[in-house]
């Protein structure tokens, strides 16, 4: 099937023109300043007034994951079906090893949990829980398979911690075979004593989730991934950044040259620690917006914005980690360290993202850059996802810059019981969304079917 988009704005990481674009078998086939000669399309679609972007690529989502006692409400098909929606076309998600299990084990399982059911193309990243010799040389075996980037913890003692020294074996390990690591770096152990304190004094509300975990151990856990890093001289990711001290702690390295990355999320940009106070009549209503790291006093977002704008921060991922607050986070109402971690915000991203625009934060090749493109180059996507080039995956959105859109409960798509930006509105939505060649959103109507999404073997990192 061939398919022209025509008389659109093409938006990519550097450059802003007028073109149309044509797509056959699944890939971009042509850039042309107007029709191709002798070519017929199946598909016309005039995207006159809109822009026409790569498909957002997510590197940091947690679909169908088992954490304190219950497990995420989004799995492979509610959560990719709401990525669709919002223009994202390719996320990575997170393989768990057990403590004590194998690597191989956690892939089959989240193989399995995909299986049928996505709707975009996803591919894995692997959280190691120990550094045995088994697992070193299963590190090997997993990079072969196109699962390149590991994820280790400072963070959550006897769950997913690990201590400097089998970090420093993972590190050494994924030099070795071209892997990236990626870092939850908190001073994990601290937090837990200043939780025990807490809870002794008597303070359970959802706040001090935030009070706990304060930017200094931030700070601190980044420091040390970054240290460990160079010492054996690999590059590092910083996931989830959310704080001003932390940045600095990035930014200092990349000015001595080292090769370190972070992200950064829509929480930690748009929303504050205010929220994590609930109100007035129920400070529980706190409990929707307790996500690790936690939300951050409001003067962080400038730092934040500035880091992004000046290229000290790569990519805004979502950490997409809902759990509805009915059965769920209650589960943690007279303990806040009960309240499962994360919030929603896999369909709402782009949305947010460009509101940003809108308000002059970052420009729109910006906007691109850290939703698509950048994410699909440091994690061996790129130049199949994340572009516009001939020959890469169409994976293309065409993006309607003044349609107004509420990000509402009732607009949304996301399985969990409430929104996180409930009220606000903003300017730019999809109206065509595009996966490989396939039409799968049409204004606001799914048109692609669970199961079409395809594992994606990512090459080994290269930046």
């Amino acid at each position: 099937m061939r398919t022209l988009i025509q008389n659109g704005t093409l938006v990519t990481a550097t450059d802003i023109f007028q073109a149309d674009l044509w797509i056959e078998d699944g890939k971009i086939a042509a850039v042309t300043g107007a029709s191709a000669p002798g070519w017929q399309a199946d598909l016309t679609i005039n995207a006159a007034g809109r822009y026409v972007l790569p498909g957002g690529v997510d590197a940091h989502t947690h679909l169908d994951m088992p954490f304190g006692g219950t497990v995420s409400i989004d799995d492979f098909e509610s959560g990719t079906i709401a990525a669709a929606h919002g223009g994202t076309t390719t996320i990575i998600d997170f393989a768990i090893q057990k403590k004590g299990g194998t690597l191989r084990e956690a892939l089959d399982t989240w193989h399995a949990k995909a299986e049928g059911k996505a709707v975009v193309d996803y591919g894995f990243h692997m959280i190691a829980t120990d550094a045995t010799e088994s697992v070193l040389r299963e590190m090997g075996d997993l990079v072969r398979e196109g699962v390149t980037s590991f994820k280790l913890f400072m963070a959550y003692p006897g769950v997913l911690y690990l201590d400097d020294q089998a970090i420093f074996r993972c590190m050494l390990r994924a030099g070795e075979i071209g892997a990236l690591t990626c870092m939850h770096a908190e001073a994990g152990l601290p937090i837990e004593v200043l939780v025990e304190r807490a809870l002794a004094q008597g303070h359970t509300a959802p706040i001090y989730h935030a009070l706990t975990r304060p930017e200094a151990a931030e700070a601190t856990g980044t420091e040390r991934a970054i240290a460990l890093a160079e010492m054996a001289r690999v590059p590092v990711y910083i996931v989830h950044l959310s704080a001003a001290r932390a940045l600095e702690r990035v930014r200092e390295a990349r000015d001595r040259g080292l090769p370190v990355y972070a992200e950064t999320c829509p929480q930690y940009l748009f929303l504050s620690e205010d929220a994590l106070r609930g109100t007035p009549e129920d400070p529980f209503e706190g409990a929707k917006y307790v996500c690790t790291p936690p939300l951050r006093p409001a003067y962080h977002h400038e730092h934040l914005w500035r880091g992004l704008r000046n290229y000290d921060l790569q990519v805004v991922s979502t950490d997409h980690c809902p759990f509805c607050m009915k059965g769920q986070k209650e589960l943690g109402r007279n303990n806040f360290a009960k309240i499962p971690n994360g919030m929603p915000g896999i369909e709402t991203r782009l949305h947010l993202l460009h509101e940003a625009v809108n308000e002059g934060r970052i420009s729109l090749n910006r906007f691109v850059e850290i939703s698509s493109t950048a994410p699909a180059k440091i994690f061996g996507l790129y130049p199949r996802k994340g572009s516009l080039h001939i020959g890469a995956d169409a994976d293309v959105v065409i993006w309607d810059p003044n349609c107004s859109f509420e990000l509402s409960h009732k607009n949304l798509h996301m399985r969990v019981d409430y929104a996180a930006y409930e009220g606000k509105v903003v300017r730019g939505a999809p109206t065509h969304v595009f996966s490989r060649g396939e039409l799968i959103v049409e204004y606001g109507q799914l048109r692609g079917r669970p199961g079409r999404g395809q594992f994606q073997r990512r090459s080994t990192f290269s930046l």
